[in-house]
């Protein structure tokens, strides 16, 4: 199991400097006010794992805006199987570049993480997932995928690259025809490759959302939506290939306008019911909803202990505030059993009170975390 031992902050957000020691492999609880703090520090817990972070955020957006700074740094000791990895993670100089480095050495890209740790978060800011557009949700699947899957952010990557230019060239009006063959085989091949990912992933994902607790998290039926993902059930993936180039090649004109393209994995979607009621997540209240969300994320972080033999880090913002205490005691239940480390924020500290002396406790306040006993 790997899990974040010390945790150091430099001019990032809020926190000239900050640092957390001596952390627990168990549940690590944040309180304070709200805009103390408390987020940015899982946000850069989140930025040691591939990608752009818990908030999405440009590496720009990150540094603490006071004039003549040092660019922001996260630094931290993680303890894994092979003992301890020293990692960083930030930008230097003029450069808005976010580097990489593993025990003082510079890596060739941020996917060398992902041998080092696995994150997954729930925010507040996902509580709209079901009633937000279908770019959100398939962003969601997307990051999934990606915690299970590596590989699967450059196939997501190679296919935006190409219908960008793509796009590029139909606008200009003087593609050549083989050029634009050449780039819509290559969205062709990425294209299948991203909806067959999302495919098997959501069906790994909906057979772990079985073993779940259903009494206090409703049992979610999933599957990934969209026309590339429909037709890989019912024909070949090189059929679906020549499907997709055909259907490229024919909106050609109508591309030329809108940009983009028609059709594609661009499109999905994640498609959630409440197994119970049999009813479309977005038309379930507000409650339901959350708990859906929940159920997902818990039985995501349970299938990725299963498969990789260590569960991930597990980063749950403001997770408890608006949860019953029976659902927020199931909670804590459910993350004690599944043995990875834990980072939960609330505004009170009474909200933890199930966890006393089960977790490690701090207060954040003013920009500075505190250590409580």
């Amino acid at each position: 199991m790997s899990y974040i031992s010390s945790l150091k902050l430099s001019n990032f957000r809020c926190y000239d400097s900050a640092r957390l020691d001596d952390l627990s492999s168990g549940l690590i609880v944040l309180s304070g006010a709200n805009g103390a703090g408390k987020t940015n520090v899982l946000e850069a817990a989140s930025l040691l794992s591939p990608g752009r972070g818990l908030r999405t955020a440009r590496t720009t957006d990150i540094q603490k805006n006071d004039e003549g700074v040092n660019n922001w740094a996260v630094a931290a000791s993680v303890q894994g199987a092979g003992g301890e990895t020293r990692i960083g993670t930030g930008i230097e100089g003029q450069s808005d570049k976010r580097l990489v480095r593993i025990n003082g050495v510079n890596a060739k890209g941020q996917n060398a993480l992902a041998d080092y740790l696995a994150c997954i978060w729930l925010t507040p800011q996902m509580d709209r997932l079901f009633m937000e557009s279908s770019r959100e949700r398939r962003r969601f699947l997307d990051r999934m995928v990606f915690a299970f899957d590596p590989g699967h952010s450059g196939r997501v990557s190679r296919y935006e690259n190409a219908m960008g230019q793509r796009s590029r060239l139909l606008k200009e009006g003087r593609a050549d025809p083989s050029w634009l063959d050449g780039l819509e085989a290559q969205m062709a091949e990425t294209g299948v490759s991203i909806a067959a990912a999302r495919l098997d992933f959501t069906a790994r994902l909906q057979r772990a959302c079985e073993k779940e607790d259903h009494v206090h998290f409703p049992l979610a039926r999933i599957r990934a939506g969209g026309t590339i993902e429909e037709l890989l059930t019912s024909a070949p993936a090189l059929e679906v290939e020549d499907m997709f180039k055909y259907q490229l090649k024919q909106t050609r004109p109508t591309d030329a306008v809108t940009g983009g393209a028609a059709t594609g994995p661009h499109k999905g979607d994640l498609i959630v019911h409440m197994a119970e009621k049999q009813m479309p997540a977005d038309q379930c209240s507000t409650g339901e909803q959350k708990a859906l969300l929940i159920g997902i994320v818990l039985a995501h972080a349970r299938l990725i202990g299963a498969e990789r033999g260590a569960p991930p880090i597990l980063l749950l913002d403001e997770v408890a505030a608006h949860l019953d205490e029976g659902r927020r005691g199931a909670l804590y239940e459910i993350l004690e059993e599944l043995g990875g480390q834990v980072w939960l924020t609330g505004t009170e500290e009474s909200l933890f009170r199930a966890i006393q002396g089960k977790a490690q406790f701090f207060k954040v306040a003013e920009a500075s975390i505190i250590p409580l006993t």
